[in-house]
């Protein structure tokens, strides 16, 4: 009898909480401002199912993960922070994969892909692509810095229609490293930021979005522990795009890969 009871309290809890009951953001984060993240991109199939996070860097080109060519990305969708609310005839661009030639997987490291867009995107309030660093980063130990996506909203959980946007500390490499050494040696082009030291981070689905410090993209969101998601663990790793500036420029002049 009692234990009826704990269950029909448990239940009206959870139903006048709602779906707030579960949380509905990347990992203890929020919905991002409408106004703002202009430069996101969600990287999907040929179904039209959300893939992978991405960047527009240029009116032509979008940055994401490479590890993200296994789930055949066929176009992005730019323009709307809501997936629930999307028209393919001026939100959908095909695309054409850049893969970096060296990657094989991402804990080895050159995690990091350009997509040729079909035609170029319409720079308007709803699209603006964002900054790279020009040169190599320096960034302080626990900087706030943010990522973004439509990941999933715990471990084993389901993706997010709506952008979700939160802020993780910056980590230094050494310490990361370290952290990481039981599991994975990481390869020396990686940052990390979020997921130790804090219950903040990143989940899968998120992949190839930014790590935004400073109003710059300086990383690519590349893997976890484990798809493990449940933070603090061990630090997030992102590709750090500084390492790859040259190759970038060489196809953004290119206008091709």
């Amino acid at each position: 009898m009692m234990h009826a009871l704990h269950m029909f309290l448990l239940f009206h809890l959870l139903t006048c909480l709602g779906p707030n009951a579960l949380g509905s953001e990347i990992i203890n984060g929020k919905n991002a401002p409408e106004a703002l993240m202009l430069y996101m991109a969600s990287v999907q199939n040929n179904m039209g199912d959300h893939i992978c996070g991405g960047f527009l860097i240029r009116e032509d080109f979008v940055l994401t993960a490479a590890h993200c060519i296994r789930s055949n990305p066929t176009s992005v969708v730019l323009g709307t922070h809501n997936l629930k609310k999307v028209d393919n005839r001026t939100m959908r661009y095909n695309v054409k994969t850049c893969k970096h030639p060296s990657f094989k997987n991402e804990r080895q490291g050159n995690d990091i892909m350009l997509l040729k867009l079909s035609k170029n995107a319409r720079l308007d309030k709803r699209v603006k692509p964002i900054r790279l660093p020009k040169t190599v980063i320096k960034i302080k130990d626990n900087a706030k810095c943010r990522v973004v996506g439509w990941g999933f909203i715990r471990t084993g959980g389901e993706l997010s229609n709506k952008l979700q946007v939160v802020d993780v500390p910056f980590v230094n490499l050494t310490v990361c490293k370290t952290r990481w050494r039981p599991l994975n040696e990481l390869p020396d082009d990686v940052i990390c930021a979020g997921g130790y030291g804090t219950k903040n981070g990143f989940c899968q689905g998120d992949s190839g979005g930014p790590l935004v410090c400073g109003g710059e993209a300086v990383g690519v969101v590349s893997f976890n522990m484990n798809r493990n998601c449940d933070y603090p663990n061990v630090p997030n790793v992102y590709t750090n795009i500084s390492k790859y500036l040259k190759w970038i420029k060489d196809i953004l002049k290119k206008k091709n890969c």
